[in-house]
């Protein structure tokens, strides 16, 4: 089994936040209102005054208002597929694991457009913006990763960042990767 974060990893960029300017281009009447609020929750966290958590549900403030939050998502993809990595797709296999802080909602349908089958991401409703638990992020990804595989050994671990050291300390083998290089990352 290989594990993979998503963001930067194996899809260039930050799904999230490309979701986010999706949003403003696509429905600009929604989001602009929210926009002072976004960037006073962006400064408040970065004061330590509030947690990502909160951050993100301010951030994703307007899915109640969505119409059709499935479809966004899918039109969303259908932009945006072409970002997934080509290293990656060389390489998948049929038991790979994503693992990331990005919203469950977001990446289940690229997930299921590439065959992936296991995905563990931050569980957000997508009707209310609302975050169940913690963003999984950092130490927390391991916590989620025991939970749905108490047993499994992860043979490969992949990511762009550091914070991800705890993951990689759980794998055989654990990579860092920069764009389209990989290279052996001692945790």
């Amino acid at each position: 089994m290989n594990v993979y974060d998503f963001d930067g990893t194996i899809y260039d960029g930050d799904s999230t936040v490309d979701f986010l300017i999706y949003m403003y281009r696509k429905h600009p009447g929604l989001m602009i209102p929210r926009l002072p609020g976004q960037c006073l929750a962006a400064l408040r966290y970065k004061l330590r005054q509030i947690s990502k958590e909160r951050m993100k549900e301010i951030f994703f403030s307007f899915l109640p208002k969505m119409p059709d939050v499935e479809k966004t998502v899918s039109d969303f993809w259908d932009e945006k597929e072409g970002r997934i990595k080509d290293w990656y797709k060389r390489q998948q296999r049929e038991d790979d694991v994503i693992i990331s802080a990005s919203p469950e909602f977001l990446l289940k349908e690229i997930c299921n457009r590439q065959g992936i089958r296991h995905l563990i991401a931050t569980r957000m409703d997508e009707r209310t913006g609302k975050i169940a638990g913690k963003n999984c992020r950092g130490e927390e990804k391991p916590v989620r990763f025991r939970e749905v595989f108490p047993r499994e050994e992860i043979e490969g671990f992949y990511s762009d960042h550091p914070s991800d050291c705890y993951m990689a300390r759980l794998a055989r083998e654990a990579y860092l990767v920069k764009g389209n290089e990989l290279s052996r990352w001692k945790a």
